[in-house]
């Protein structure tokens, strides 16, 4: 049974809270000053779920400049909307002047910004009601002026006053609110959540820039539950707008006689990103997108009035389509390769009778960095076809993998010939028999092959030997 603490909540309210040592010390340069600081932002939210506290963000009557004399070492990140990075005490604190705010004609930035006398004016301009909550560092005392700490007791994500004005000055706040729904595990109240299907609000979400919505896109990801947060993007249409690919597997049923899939494509995908480790962003990029080939792929067999669904080549095909949507969200080079890489390697299924042959020929295919990732993505992949833990309905995949994990172990203990560079001869042997041009690469290649094959051929004799078979062969290599 579940019990609701929300009136307990309610009625033990928090007034103040214990401030650390470090936040003190800080804000009695400002007192000596004779200026007010207020920890604001997303630490007070947490302070109040009882979660730790990552980033420290202060409000001040003090202005930029005034911060800048009052410190060492102050850097001036967005000192035009009132905004430095104080360094102190090994710690980054972000220091905000009070401020209100008018017009958003780029859907992110204030056209104005004007300086506030109160703590009240400047959480006026926040997002969101438990965003909107600020602690007085003199005393330990909250302030909060748009009932916070009631929404937070809820578990509701509301906005500060119109929902519609709040999400038309910035267009990342619809998507931010999908996410703190994702993190958080909480609601979001009805009209603020109905503002986001609008027309002139989801034409303000797409004004935003790819990188920012990458950014909540990658904070949905790593989520406890992100299928929460997915499932809010495409019901919002959200999906639609930047990942037109992945809304696309909606509908496109997988789940024949054989009992593989419970699922159609969206939904193994958004449970196969649950099912990968929250720690491994990667990995559940890999997971959310491993199978975003099928629908190009699908075909319907039927035999005997009995449908069967294939999806041949879907990894192959999928690569290249994730590959576009990761430049287009502008991911890094390094993490584009490494993404379609484990998507492209995913569809592999270890059966004990693989011969050594074949184990060092998936440590060549897969590269031994990617191998406790590569692990991790098929066993998100099996969680999503029926949404469950995969170490409790299917221990016959954990055992395979064990074992194939062993097995390359083992493998690469016996340190056999596993790249070009490991060969007993180089190029430039090929070229002392003669070789020149392309024909280095395709000998040096198919020598790769025969060590995979059988590691005893990998001797300088034996594949000089095999080099000068190559060359000479009725079927020359041409240039």
């Amino acid at each position: 049974m579940r019990i609701n603490f929300f009136p307990f909540f309610r009625f033990f309210k928090v007034r103040k809270i214990a401030l650390p040592q470090i936040l003190k010390e800080f804000n009695q340069i400002f007192v000596d000053a004779g200026y007010k600081a207020y920890l604001v932002g997303g630490a007070v939210r947490d302070v109040i779920l009882g979660s730790k506290i990552n980033d420290y963000d202060v409000a001040t009557n003090a202005t930029p400049q005034d911060v800048i004399k009052l410190f060492k070492v102050v850097i001036p990140t967005g000192i035009e909307h009132g905004t430095v990075t104080v360094h102190f005490k090994n710690e980054e604190i972000e220091v905000t002047t009070f401020r209100t705010e008018t017009g958003y004609s780029d859907g992110r930035h204030p056209d104005s910004v004007n300086y506030a006398a109160t703590i009240e004016e400047d959480l006026s301009r926040r997002d969101f009601t438990m965003n909107a909550i600020a602690v007085d560092l003199n005393d330990g005392k909250i302030v909060d002026p748009y009932g916070g700490q009631d929404d937070i007791a809820k578990k509701l994500i509301k906005t500060v006053g119109n929902p519609h004005e709040r999400f038309m000055e910035d267009g990342l706040r619809p998507i931010r609110a999908l996410r703190f729904a994702s993190k958080l595990n909480f609601s979001i109240e009805k009209y603020t959540y109905l503002e986001i299907f609008k027309e002139d609000i989801q034409k303000k979400i797409t004004s935003i820039s790819i990188e920012r919505f990458r950014d909540e896109f990658n904070k949905i990801l790593v989520s406890k539950k992100p299928s929460v947060g997915l499932k809010l993007m495409e019901e919002t249409g959200v999906l639609k707008l930047f990942i037109p690919e992945l809304a696309d597997a909606r509908g496109v049923i997988q789940g024949d006689f054989r009992g593989f899939h419970e699922f159609d494509v969206l939904d193994h995908l958004f449970y196969a990103c649950d099912g990968a480790p929250q720690n491994k962003l990667n990995v559940r990029i890999a997971a959310l997108f491993h199978d975003i080939g099928k629908p190009a792929v699908k075909k319907v067999l039927v035999e005997n009035d009995v449908e069967t669904f294939t999806f041949y080549n879907h990894e192959n095909v999928g690569e290249k389509i994730a590959r576009k949507i990761f430049v287009r969200l502008k991911y890094s080079n390094a993490e584009i390769e490494n993404f379609c890489h484990l998507i492209k390697n995913h569809m592999f299924h270890y059966e004990s009778n693989w011969t050594n042959a074949a184990i060092r020929r998936f440590i060549v295919r897969v590269q031994k960095e990617n191998f406790e990732d590569l692990f991790d993505l098929r066993l998100a992949d099996v969680y999503g076809m029926h949404n469950k833990d995969v170490r409790k309905h299917d221990t016959l995949t954990c055992q395979n993998l064990l074992e194939l994990k062993d097995r390359i172990d083992e493998e690469l203990k016996n340190q056999n010939a596993l790249s070009l560079k490991d060969l007993a001869i180089n190029g430039n042997d090929i070229i002392s028999l003669g070789g020149s041009g392309k024909q280095i690469g395709i000998i040096l290649n198919q020598l790769l092959d025969c060590v995979l094959e059988d590691p005893e051929m990998n001797t300088r004799e034996k594949l000089l030997e095999v080099s000068r078979i190559i060359l000479n062969s009725e079927f020359r290599i041409q240039n």
